[in-house]
């Protein structure tokens, strides 16, 4: 019975909130475009198929992901589990090294699954004719939240400053954006805006948090958040990265020839 008034609630929740952005594009399009909306049946079904989409996807989020984040982060630093696989008593940042990579793995999965990632890698190959492939494209900004969470959860653990972490991360895309081809720079940025998106943002979210509350001398509201700021920086290095190194081989081949 709980989950039905959930669900009533979050479906009508998500009517509000769709509401506002249907009306927008209702009124450009009839008042200022002057046109009638075209196929109004398919678009309405389409606006339903998104508003039940979003409700039980918020469902899944309250219900699903953020707890098993959360469990997740706490088993792995639980101290029976720590000192089993370091069978010592004296907890070092490199005692962690479980969260590290289940970090690692979790970001690369949930960039994979990325619905945002997918539209922009698809765009991206059709524009390019082919140049830039969807599947590389996907597999780099993966490689590159991987690692990013890899190194959030370290900061975490170790309790250094968020802010130098981030300006290190911005200082390398400044230095690589000088290089970089320059064709490649605005997909690269936009690398790393579509990954903070709706399945990687509730998991990492939730995970930055668990872990937070489960390290010693960390707090969930100064420590929890943050992760997402890397998952945004290092994306954008990868991918970036990604192309000099193409380039690089480009030039190395031109010249073998």
């Amino acid at each position: 019975m709980n989950f039905v008034f959930t669900t009533i609630e979050t479906l009508f929740s998500t009517i509000k909130d769709v509401a506002p952005i249907v009306l927008l594009i209702a009124v450009f399009q009839i008042l200022v475009l002057k046109k009638s909306i075209p196929d109004i049946r398919r678009v309405t079904l389409g606006m339903i198929f998104v508003v039940i989409g979003l409700s039980f996807f918020l469902i899944g989020l309250e219900k699903a992901l953020f707890p098993i984040g959360e469990t997740m982060a706490h088993q792995l630093t639980e101290t029976g589990f720590i000192q089993h696989w370091n069978q010592s008593d004296r907890l070092t940042w490199s005692s962690y090294y479980w969260v590290y990579i289940f970090a690692a793995l979790i970001g690369f999965s949930t960039t994979i699954a990325e619905p945002s990632l997918i539209a922009v890698a698809m765009k991206a190959e059709d524009i390019s004719g082919g140049t830039i492939s969807k599947k590389a494209l996907r597999i780099t900004v993966a490689v590159g939240v991987a690692l990013s969470l890899a190194v959030g959860t370290f900061r975490i653990v170790t309790g250094y400053s968020l802010s130098l972490f981030i300006l290190a991360g911005y200082a390398v895309v400044l230095i690589q954006t000088i290089f970089a081809p320059k064709e490649i720079i605005a997909l690269a940025y936009d690398s790393g805006g579509v990954t903070t998106s709706t399945v990687t943002v509730p998991i990492v979210t939730a995970l930055g948090l668990g872990l937070s509350a489960s390290v010693e001398g960390s707090s969930p509201a100064l420590d929890g958040f943050g992760l997402i700021a890397f998952a945004s920086v290092f994306p954008i290095i990868a991918v970036l990265g990604y192309m000099q190194i193409l380039e690089l081989i480009k030039k190395f081949k031109t010249r073998s020839s």
